[in-house]
């Protein structure tokens, strides 16, 4: 009897095995080294503030995070190589901080704290973020997220010569580039004005004439089955960035699409806000793959946004539950 209460333990245990689903594994991730021009700082930043401004130069915060794609494709595309990287030599002091970093760092205003406390207090999202700072050593400007050499180039040159004190980035971008891109259209794309009476998620989508990224988008992300069994869970809405058509938001205050994205800052096309309850609750303000598109619509759809401390938290959770499943991850798919 005990032999046979063994053999079934066994045959379960097989069974049970046989069964088991294989964890999911990742891939995409890129290992990249800053270049070695990069300002080899004690990471006292107004001390770095100073020697820049001795130099003409202003101050360029590069947060990053080991193994991004992102991070990899800005620096091999705008620091390594092409017409930014000569730029940005002239005209800043640039320094490297790892978003999970334990080196101390101190800021202009005399607080200090480690590389991740920094990241988290200013809010970083997504890698690369780039902070400007200008000779008080105050933000001038930020960008969340990968650029595309054209578009950074406009960026470091909207800083560089000022064009910030008089205009925003759009405005300037606007009068530089000549328009390319025509709306494509998409099967779950609503005509929305009057937000007034929702409550639901709703996802607005920020393109206009001049997009460089709209195409690729919609060619590569919003016909994926994955992506678009996310984007069906919002109210899914597209204004046109540089349009003064009248908007009514959840309070019922009364806004244009140009206005909205000079608000909430929104340089990147296609750009998102992210809505829940009436509340903004993240943007996208950069190019991302389909992993990270989906991790920020479902944090927002399925209502993450009011259990987890930030996104950073529930990106972790959602690609462990993805893997856990067997699913298997590809960052720059």
């Amino acid at each position: 009897m005990k032999k046979i209460i063994i053999a079934f333990i066994l045959a379960f245990v097989s069974l049970i095995s046989a069964h088991a689903v294989e964890p999911g594994k990742v891939t995409g991730g890129a290992q990249y080294e800053v270049p070695s021009w990069f300002t080899d700082s004690f990471l006292d930043i107004g001390e770095d503030v100073e020697e820049a401004g001795d130099e003409a130069k202003k101050v360029l915060l590069f947060f990053h995070l080991d193994g991004c794609p992102y991070c990899d494709a800005m620096l091999s595309q705008n620091f390594k190589s092409g017409n930014n990287e000569n730029f940005i030599k002239e005209h800043f002091s640039v320094i490297a901080v790892n978003i999970k970093g334990g080196r101390e760092i101190t800021m202009p205003d005399g607080d200090a704290m480690s590389e991740k406390e920094l990241a988290q207090k200013l809010g970083v999202k997504y890698t690369p973020t780039i902070v400007f700072l200008d000779k008080q050593g105050k933000q001038i400007f930020r960008t969340n997220g990968y650029r595309n050499p054209t578009l950074f180039g406009h960026t470091v040159e909207y800083v560089a010569k000022d064009h910030s004190k008089s205009q925003s980035l759009n405005q300037f971008v606007a009068n530089k580039s000549a328009p390319s891109y025509q709306f494509a259209s998409h099967s779950l794309l609503e005509k929305v004005t009057d937000f007034s009476n929702f409550s639901d998620p709703v996802a607005m989508l920020f393109e206009d004439k001049r997009c460089v990224g709209c195409s690729d988008i919609h060619e590569k992300l919003f016909n994926r089955d994955d992506v678009l069994d996310e984007l069906d869970k919002f109210l899914f809405v597209r204004f046109d960035a540089d349009s003064d058509e009248q908007i009514v938001l959840f309070d019922g205050t009364k806004t244009t699409p140009k206005q909205l994205a000079e608000q909430h800052n929104l340089s990147y096309r296609p750009g998102f806000l992210l809505f829940d309850e009436g509340k903004k609750i993240i943007e996208i303000d950069n190019r991302l793959f389909s992993f990270h598109l989906n991790a920020v619509l479902s944090f927002v759809s399925g209502g993450h946004h009011k259990t987890y401390e930030d996104f950073n938290a529930y990106r972790n959770a959602y690609q462990a539950k993805l893997l856990e499943q067997g699913v298997d991850i590809n960052m720059v798919d």
